[in-house]
């Protein structure tokens, strides 16, 4: 059996080029390196074509693209034959609608709130005007509504196989309700001219028992299915009869009459832009094809559970990956449920592997969630690159970035200022929703309804633009102190911004969000009301951090894109030793279990494209004169356009890091450049200044795709090529030095390492899609077998093929499988360093009862390579490790050299014996 806490996971991404049968044939090689948990992207039926899996139509089976069940039964064998367990990425917090395959949301339109699935779904169904009923705002068409109906891209069919009716757009299908299907049977038995005929006779009869019923009972809607599909000659009049409802800009009365019908369904066609302003349900982010689930709601919670229990009940699931915890309405509840269905499946308590996709900010602590063990990894990410990262150099790379945009360094002006923007475009509809649901609140009671609808929603907008996290955790009992004092610290900074009357308005806002409103000693608001809003709140913020600083604010600030990542600050200094080991130790105290990552489907770049770019901080200097080199050079690739200029400067200082950090060993080829105009395009997108996507400046674009073109063009960019071709291979050189320390953190710190597919050799992808490329698993597989017996100073020769970095894994994690409670259960202690050099290593021991391991990795490679040139040698580093207190093979004294740590690599794990008070022990262990 696999061990209840991993001892390190991989994780493979499924798509329908990678499915079951593939990722089986992959376990042999992940069992060599020594992994002991596969940790796999969403496994359910996802969207045909899916490349993520995280749009799924149906939790309650496999992806048939996958290999279905049979195939998930076959990958599960293999894995418990090579003694693997399996964590899976689970997505509760949203499914895929539209199009025509999510069963559940295809009923809510069809029947609207009477559907047995409308509660599953976060719709407010009032809120679309001009309607004498609710509706759902479906966003789906590419044109304007009145275009498309007039084009005829709108039409109504009838499937015989179902009998049912349908207008379908494309490939969205959007049933008709099922009252309306009088009017339009009436209808096509009249422009078919089969009144009668036997066909047409059953069909009016059908009509006239319809006739004026508002709602069809869900009961009868089977059998009289079954009858519309039954009648013989039924299709023909349906197929000559839907002409009534054929539009066409020739045809205005049959354009009317679908234009009609279509008015009085459950939901309301418009152009895919309404979705910013309009829709009226809760998305995933801005996703208009990833509706929000209510899983707070108990029946939503076990349909969309049930094959999750079924299983870990079979033992064929031993951990969970909560993706988005965050967008749920209750954290708290939701993982208390999923540890009790946890437990009823296995039978008893024993430990199940749980984790949580949560980013938290600066200062900020993960609060405690029944059954989590922590999250995915990304703050420990960030931490690992602001220790390596050097601080003088960081100072340096703020003036550079002063000069180069004008701008200060300080990082709040623009979170705020993209703040704004998404708040205007991109999640105007969702805040909408709130502001109304205040206003309602204030309108409830005679002291507060003098609250004017406008005032509320700036108040609100105020309280949103300042909030500094991601979310609350408040639960219907109410908010916890921390969260308490977090909303009044934020009111505060929003009423200090506030220059109009107050009134109590703040007041008013800080009750409704805390939900002190419901206090017995207050004036009666509505209890249903203020609970929705103050928990709805909370689902709204942490959608709208992550529009604003990750997809925005990431692509508009370029100090070092190597801290511009999920979880991060871009604006982040360098950790200081102490710091960084007062941070672990708490860790280890705390969260000893969650994972550490340094790769992620998710991530802005590859994990050793990171470490690159933190080598810039320690020889900025360098980097700045070239880069003012490059701008001269590459003048003549700028497009304008008035007072257009593509790229913007900052924009082009963006793209000289991340040529430097995915620049591979030779010259570009086609597939390099593709790979940097398409990161040049979303990057453009995501910053949201002179392009868009919801706004795309097709001449700006033009002029990045050129620029691209032509700086990489040999024959046009010669000298640049040569000079960035230089550059790059000392950045690489410190990077892949910086990339053996992260691995070696990533390894050994308090926590779960856990390694993004293909990742054992160097990776310098860009943002997804670039990073969810296929993986070449035979040539690590044959490099593997390759290196039973490791040769490190050959490895260390020949750095640039990868293979040093695959022996290190593989070492790496046998260590932690030789001493499993000293990396799962054990202590966290820094060890001091003493010389010249002590600044330039992190030594610290991870001890449980007499076991041990002293771990060390250098940092600040530039003064050991002269500034990326050479590989160092182990007699360039000038410090001792006091390692007093352990025993550790060949080592005699209490100091050990680092020339003597380093040999080949600059990183070293060693196995230790902790002394007892009697007596220093020195057993014969192996190194």
């Amino acid at each position: 059996m696999p061990p209840a806490i991993p001892l390190a996971t991989y994780r493979l991404q499924f798509t329908a080029d990678f499915n079951f049968d593939d990722a089986a044939r992959v376990i042999p090689y992940l069992k060599a390196l020594g992994i002991t948990h596969v940790y796999a992207s969403p496994l359910m039926k996802a969207r045909k074509g899916s490349t993520h899996g995280y749009d799924i139509v149906d939790h309650s089976q496999f992806n048939p693209e996958l290999g279905g069940e049979s195939g998930f039964v076959r990958f599960s064998d293999t894995l418990k034959r090579h003694d693997l367990g399996l964590i899976i990425d689970f997505v509760p917090n949203h499914v895929g609608v539209h199009f025509a395959d999510n069963p559940y949301w295809l009923d809510v339109l069809e029947w609207g709130q009477a559907s047995p699935h409308a509660t599953s779904f976060d719709i407010d169904w009032d809120q679309l005007p001009y309607r004498a009923r609710g509706g759902v705002l479906l966003p789906i068409l590419g044109s304007a509504y009145g275009e498309a109906l007039e084009r005829g891209e709108i039409e109504l069919r009838f499937d015989v196989g179902e009998g049912i009716l349908s207008a379908w757009y494309f490939e969205h299908r959007l049933p008709i309700a099922p009252e309306r299907y009088g009017e339009v049977l009436r209808m096509i038995v009249k422009e078919a001219d089969a009144a009668e005929s036997e066909a047409g006779k059953h069909l009016l009869a059908i009509a006239e028992r319809y006739k004026g019923l508002r709602r069809p009972n869900r009961a009868e809607a089977p059998a009289f299915k079954a009858e519309l599909k039954s009648i013989a000659g039924a299709p023909e009049i349906m197929e000559r009869g839907l002409a009534a409802y054929r539009s066409a800009k020739d045809r205005p009365t049959q354009t009317l009459a679908l234009h009609h019908l279509l008015e009085r369904q459950h939901y309301k066609l418009g152009h895919w832009r309404l979705a910013s302003s309009d829709i009226n349900y809760r998305r995933f982010f801005d996703v208009n094809g990833l509706a929000g689930l209510r899983v707070e709601d108990a029946s939503t919670f076990a349909a969309t559970h049930r094959l999750v229990k079924q299983l870990v009940a079979d033992g064929r699931l031993q951990g969970i990956r909560l993706d988005h915890i965050d967008g749920l309405r209750d954290p708290a509840q939701y993982c208390q449920r999923l540890r009790r269905i946890v437990r009823d499946a296995q039978g008893s308590a024993k430990p199940f592997y749980t984790v949580i996709e949560k980013i938290l900010c600066e200062h900020e602590r993960l609060p405690r969630f029944a059954g989590v063990h922590g999250t995915t990894g990304y703050e420990w990410m960030n931490v690992i690159t602001q220790v390596l990262v050097d601080a003088k150099g960081l100072d340096a790379l703020d003036e550079t970035w002063r000069q180069l945009s004008n701008r200060s360094p300080r990082l709040a002006p623009y979170l705020m200022e993209a703040k704004r923007r998404v708040l205007e475009t991109l999640l105007t509809s969702e805040f909408t929703v709130l502001t109304r649901l205040l206003a309602r609140i204030a309108n409830g009671h005679y002291s507060t309804r003098d609250f004017s609808a406008d005032s509320l929603r700036q108040a609100l907008e105020l309280y949103v633009l300042h909030f500094p996290v991601y979310r609350t955790y408040i639960t219907t009992s109410g908010p916890t102190a921390h969260d308490r004092k977090l909303i009044e610290e934020t009111i505060a900074r929003a009423r200090a911004e506030w220059f109009a009357a107050d009134d109590g308005i703040f007041d008013f806002l800080r009750d409704a969000l805390t939900m002190d409103l419901l206090r017995p000693d207050r004036p009666p608001h509505s209890t249903p009301r203020v609970r929705r809003f103050a928990l709805k709140v909370q689902q709204f913020t942490g959608p709208m951090m992550a529009k604003s600083l990750e997809d925005t604010t990431f692509y508009r600030y370029h100090r070092l894109l190597a801290l511009n990542e999920v979880g991060g600050d871009p604006a982040a200094k360098a950790l200081a030793l102490p710091t960084f080991h007062e941070v672990m130790k708490a860790r280890a105290r705390e969260w000893p279990h969650g994972m550490t990552a340094t790769a992620t489907h998710d991530t802005k770049r590859g994990e050793d494209a990171r470490t690159r770019l933190a080598a810039l901080s320690e020889i900025p200097g360098e980097w700045t004169s070239a880069v003012a080199r490059w701008k001269v050079l590459n003048v003549p690739h700028i497009t304008t356009h008035g007072e257009m200029r593509a790229p913007s400067a900052t924009f082009e200082y963006m793209l000289y890091q991340t040529l430097l950090g995915a620049s591979m060993f030779a010259p570009p080829d086609a597939s390099f450049i593709d790979r940097i105009q398409a990161y040049a395009l979303k990057a453009a997108r995501e910053g949201k200044e002179e392009t868009s996507w919801l706004n795309p400046n097709e001449a700006y674009e033009q002029g990045l795709r050129n620029f691209v073109a032509k700086v990489l063009d040999p024959a046009v960019s010669a000298e640049f090529l040569d000079a960035l071709q230089t550059l790059a291979r000392r950045v690489a050189l410190l990077g892949a030095l910086n990339s053996l320390s992260q691995l070696t953190l990533k390894a050994t710190l308090p926590g779960v390492p856990d390694f993004y597919q293909g990742t054992e050799f160097w990776d310098l992808s860009l943002v997804d899609p670039d990073n969810r490329r296929p993986v070449d698993f035979a040539a690590r597989g044959d490099a593997l077998a390759s290196l039973e017996h490791p040769d490190w100073d050959s490895l260390a020769r020949h750095w640039h093929d990868g293979r040093l970095k695959l022996a290190w894994t593989q070492r790496l994690i046998e260590l932690r499988t030789e001493l499993p409670d000293v990396f799962t259960r054990g202590d966290y202690q820094p060890l001091e360093v003493s010389g010249p050099h002590g600044d330039h290593v992190i030594a610290f021991a991870r001890r449980h009862g007499r076991d041990a391991a002293v771990i060390l990795a250098g940092r600040l490679f530039a003064p050991f390579t002269q500034g990326g040139r050479e590989w160092p040698t182990a007699q360039a580093f000038d410090a001792s490790v006091n390692v007093k207190g352990y025993a550790i093979a060949g080592q005699e004294g209490d100091e050990l050299r680092l020339s003597q740590a380093f040999r080949a690599l600059p990183a070293a794990v060693l196995k230790a014996r902790v002394a007892s008070a009697a007596r220093l022990a020195r057993p014969r262990v192996q190194a």
